[in-house]
């Protein structure tokens, strides 16, 4: 295979990447707290010991949108949306987790859990904790939570100290391999639940794109596969 070839292989496998992201982002436009990722395409160049250089394309880094999305009133006592920046911070079986979707309920231990059972932490990193003896349960919008008019605890928003190192774990899920620090500019308000961030036209019309792409690429290797083909019967004469 020429320099051509390979060019257009690379950039296939990131446009069968892309679209693999857009799938998944329609898939979850209707899921809580999700934050839709796009593909970032990258150019490697190397010059070759004879003729022009070769150009190689790379789609292998994710970028993630965190526009705030539209939220919705539940009125659910445990039910809490972000206003601005900041991530709820989980503790999962892999370590402490960030999420945007905060639908949570107390477990049977009394403690603040989303729906797969993983503890809310509260801005010391220790679990919440409600008693089951509480009659009414209040959120502030600086995260206080408080039992019957008593506090019992701040609910801590979080973001990682580099922007660029969030990584998107599946579902709504993000790991911060570089640390996490406090985030400031956000609020949390009860009774709500934050949608997520995905249009689905916008993405419906990214997949066509990114789908007529791929087919004009596959058009190209089945062309140059037609001309080695006829390269190689007519010099087998």
């Amino acid at each position: 295979m020429d320099a051509s070839g390979y060019t257009t292989l690379t950039r296939q496998a990131g446009l069968m990447r892309e679209m693999q992201l857009v799938a998944n982002n329609i898939a979850n436009a209707s899921t809580s707290g999700f934050r839709r990722e796009g593909m970032v395409f990258s150019e490697h160049v190397k010059r070759l010991q004879e003729g022009p250089s070769l150009s190689m394309a790379n789609g292998n880094a994710r970028h993630i949108d965190l526009t705030q999305a539209d939220l919705s009133q539940t009125g659910g006592t445990f039910d809490f949306a972000i206003q601005g920046d900041g991530f709820f911070q989980i503790e999962t079986p892999n370590g402490l987790r960030l999420t945007r979707a905060g639908s949570f309920t107390p477990n049977a231990d009394g403690e603040l859990v989303t729906p797969d059972g993983f503890r809310v932490m509260d801005e010391g990193g220790g679990a919440v904790f409600i008693p089951p003896d509480a009659a009414q349960i209040s959120l502030a919008q600086d995260g206080t939570l408080s039992a019957d008019g008593e506090p019992l605890t701040r609910i801590g928003l979080w973001q990682p100290v580099d922007p660029h190192d969030l990584t998107h774990e599946g579902g709504t899920l993000f790991a911060a391999p570089g640390g996490l620090e406090p985030a400031g500019g956000g609020t949390l308000l009860q009774g709500f639940v934050e949608g997520s961030n995905v249009n689905p036209i916008a993405e419906v019309s990214r997949m066509i794109e990114v789908q007529r792409a791929y087919e004009m690429g596959q058009g190209l290797l089945d062309r140059e596969d037609d001309r080695v083909r006829n390269v190689i019967r007519t010099l087998g004469r």
